[in-house]
């Protein structure tokens, strides 16, 4: 097996992106659970062509150089506040600049979930109200799955 360098694989799946194709990878890590399980799931996402609204999920550069793929919470003038699934911190000022991708639909336990299904709805709007009690939420859920 060979191993990749993130910096080197993500700037070559940005390069498809600007050329107007729609990339994909499995999810890393933890952060966009529960909707979306480390090495489980995958996401499809392209170019944004629209302007970026609260609920999106987006794929952006923070200014250490990480990847990151969360979720739009806030839109301000000149920036987004942006938040994982699993997450109660909410990352500020993200600039429209950082942001490279927009993901466009999901395979979610081998199902393909696009905007409109009840899934995609549900963590677009009301997970994200329920930032404050996410934690409790999330114990409740490993209570019963």
């Amino acid at each position: 097996m060979k191993l990749v360098d993130t910096v080197e694989y993500v700037s070559m799946l940005r390069e498809l992106i600007q050329q107007g194709k729609e990339v994909s990878v499995v999810i890393s890590g933890n952060s966009m659970n529960p909707f979306l399980i480390h090495q489980r799931d995958m996401i499809y996402f392209k170019q944004p062509d629209r302007m970026l609204k609260k609920g999106d999920m987006v794929f952006y550069q923070r200014e250490n150089g990480q990847f990151v793929m969360h979720r739009i919470c806030k839109v301000h003038k000149n920036g987004y506040d942006i938040i994982g699934d699993a997450q109660t911190e909410i990352e500020r000022g993200i600039r429209e600049d950082q942001i490279f991708a927009l993901i466009t639909k999901v395979k979610r336990k081998g199902k393909m979930i696009v905007p409109g299904d009840f899934w995609w709805e549900f963590f677009e709007h009301v997970w994200l109200k329920v930032i404050p009690i996410r934690h409790f939420l999330m114990k409740l859920y490993g209570i019963f799955k």
